[in-house]
């Protein structure tokens, strides 16, 4: 997910909340952090087929398992708490999940819904290598890191006019959803 973000394919991501986050699930603690690249919900029969050729590149590069590379940070533009699965699968074809997946997700837990977010994605000037730490693992949406990573310099992955596409087919997508 992280790849397919920083590579600008994609600006959206679907949150359902990490087990650790108990009954409230998914809330949105943050509007700017980094992207926390990981293996653990990445599982390569989870995503689309062009993205499963993709992890079968750069699985083989990622660092071993003691060690983070952080390279990308992202600013959440839009969002919105997706109450049914149709509405979810009308943003079918900008995220790289299986819908399949997705309506795992939704229906995982007692609350049925997803949130979806739009973000604006930047590279960071210089790739920042940390530990994994322990207290890293598990299914959380939100981690504090041991130590400050800079965002000065950092650029973003799509000009304007790409992003400005990407984010009006999210909204498009989210109000035909209304509309519908």
């Amino acid at each position: 997910m992280v790849d397919a973000l920083g590579r600008g394919e994609q600006i959206v991501i679907l949150r359902k909340g990490g087990i650790s986050e108990g009954r409230q699930g998914f809330a949105l603690d943050h509007t700017q952090f980094l992207l926390f690249p990981t293996l653990f919900h990445q599982q390569r029969e989870s995503v689309l087929i062009q993205a499963q050729a993709r992890f079968d590149q750069i699985a083989p590069h990622f660092p071993d398992q003691s060690r983070l590379q952080i390279e990308f940070f992202a600013e959440v533009i839009a969002w919105k708490r997706i109450e049914t699965l149709t509405e979810a699968e009308r943003l079918r074809g900008q995220h790289i999940w299986r819908d399949e997946v997705i309506a795992q997700r939704f229906d995982w837990g007692r609350t049925k819904n997803i949130f979806a977010l739009a973000m604006r994605v930047f590279r960071l000037p210089h790739v920042t290598e940390l530990p994994a730490l322990e207290k890293y693992g598990g299914c959380k949406s939100w981690i504090e890191l041991g130590t400050d990573v800079t965002i000065e310099g950092a650029r973003p992955v799509l000009s304007e006019s790409e992003f400005t596409i990407k984010l009006n087919q999210f909204h498009d997508a989210l109000e035909r959803a209304v509309s519908a």
